[in-house]
């Protein structure tokens, strides 16, 4: 009887041992296939930064990507990238088809723990004042929110005249190896270079003008066209470098002194101010912000413009379709 349940037995056995043989044959094939889908750091890398150009215009608003460097961080690759002059994190997962445009370690505890304190909303009473004040916005050309704010910036002067004498739109960017450079390449460095040419050397009246027209489409000869600007002034100075580039320096000066990093930052009487404590992005807003810096307020002050929050990027209407006052920046 014992003979014959270890007989029986044997075939059982084999047939067991077959299957976890065939068992571990497919699990072994199956984490080979698995490895085999997976990208080397700089094919994964070069493939996130590819996407990346190719769709620039959504993602960085025109701006250039490059890589900096690539690396394995477990079971994610982490890639380092530059986008004009500024660096980012992004990470992507090793069979190249998911990009995260960032990531936090939960195994790691915060650097701090203290909660961020509300800033006082300023008052009128709060603003400096001065005799002459002088609102001054910086922005980069390219930025959506920047144009937002050359919209608006526009919207007063139209309305009001008088207002251009204690305006100043300023451009943010650098000067490196006697180029010109910009947060979203060398087109917005280039754009910002024309428009402080313009600002210099066809006066405020003209700059404008040009800026009622570029900012619906962007364009530039029909723009430069219907502002009766002297082209060929206007290219020699964006060519000289000994006369654009210390115009453009001019203002990066101002920039490094307020320690500005986004389009657009607002300064009044040289102290940072913001629109949304008087309303948001609109004519209005801004408006009544910089008569908060007269000592006086002139009558001019009292003429109400739009409260409609003013439109991103390049826009025929003045009026955001959204009908929202939005709070973004190009940094």
């Amino acid at each position: 009887m014992l003979g014959k349940t270890n007989t029986f037995l044997i075939p059982i056995a084999i047939i067991l041992a077959g299957v976890l043989i065939a068992g571990s044959i497919f699990y072994v094939q199956k984490v080979k296939v698995a490895r085999e889908k997976n990208l080397s750091p700089q094919e994964a890398a070069q493939k996130a930064i590819d996407y990346i150009n190719q769709n620039k215009e959504t993602l960085t608003g025109g701006g250039t990507a490059s890589l900096v460097n690539v690396s394995d961080v477990g079971q994610v690759y982490q890639i380092r990238l530059k986008i004009g002059e500024n660096e980012y994190e992004s990470y992507a997962t090793k069979d190249g088809k998911f990009l995260f445009t960032g990531g936090i370690n939960i195994e790691e505890k915060p650097k701090t723990q203290e909660q961020p304190q509300t800033q006082k909303k300023l008052t009128c009473e709060d603003i400096k004042k001065s005799d002459n004040p002088s609102l001054e916005a910086f922005v980069v050309s390219k930025c959506p929110f920047g144009l937002q704010m050359q919209r608006i910036l526009n919207e007063i002067i139209k309305n009001i005249p008088s207002l251009a004498n204690n305006i100043k739109v300023e451009y943010i960017g650098a000067i490196k190896e006697g180029k010109i450079t910009s947060m979203h390449g060398d087109e917005e460095a280039q754009e910002n270079l024309r428009q402080i040419c313009i600002r210099e050397e066809e006066g405020a009246t003209k700059y404008w003008s040009y800026i009622d027209c570029h900012i619906k489409k962007g364009e530039v000869d029909s723009c430069l066209s219907s502002a009766n600007i002297d082209k060929t002034k206007v290219n020699a100075c964006m060519t000289n470098n000994s006369l654009g580039l210390n115009y453009a320096q001019k203002d990066f000066d101002a920039q490094n002194k307020y320690n500005v990093t986004g389009s657009p930052t607002l300064f009044l009487n040289g102290e940072k101010v913001s629109e949304f404590d008087f309303g948001g992005r609109t004519a209005e807003a801004v408006k009544t912000l910089l008569c908060c810096g007269f000592d006086k307020k002139p009558e001019i002050c009292s003429q109400k413009l739009t409260e409609t929050s003013a439109a991103t990027g390049f826009s025929e209407t003045y009026g955001s379709s959204s009908g929202s006052s939005s709070g973004g920046g190009c940094e």
